[in-house]
């Protein structure tokens, strides 16, 4: 089993002594997992002028608010993800999850 509190408390240390919205991006995924996706779509909203040019900021998001039922959101996300996208493999990866939406 994965033990995400330990991996939330490891990047909580690591945003201490380097912060920046990258790490932050990463820690929002384990706290998805301890407290909850509100809690990590929380922590990365005041990310998001920083790194919209960033293909990982927004699958998060999407997937975060997939989590949360907010669909039309999450398309919204998936797609700025899917354009961000440097190989055809992200792009498809992130394919999957907006046509899990639709149908």
């Amino acid at each position: 089993d994965t033990d995400w509190a330990q991996i939330d408390l490891l990047y909580a240390n690591l945003e201490r002594l380097q912060p920046s919205p990258v790490v932050t991006l990463n820690r929002a995924v384990a706290v998805s997992k301890v407290r909850g996706p509100e809690a990590a779509l929380d922590m990365i909203e005041p990310l998001a002028e920083r790194l919209d040019g960033y293909f990982y900021f927004h699958g998060v998001k999407g997937a975060l608010l997939k989590q949360l039922e907010r669909p039309d959101e999450a398309r919204t996300a998936f797609g700025r993800a899917i354009a961000l996208a440097n190989t055809p493999a992200e792009a498809a990866h992130i394919r999957q999850h907006l046509d899990r939406l639709s149908g």
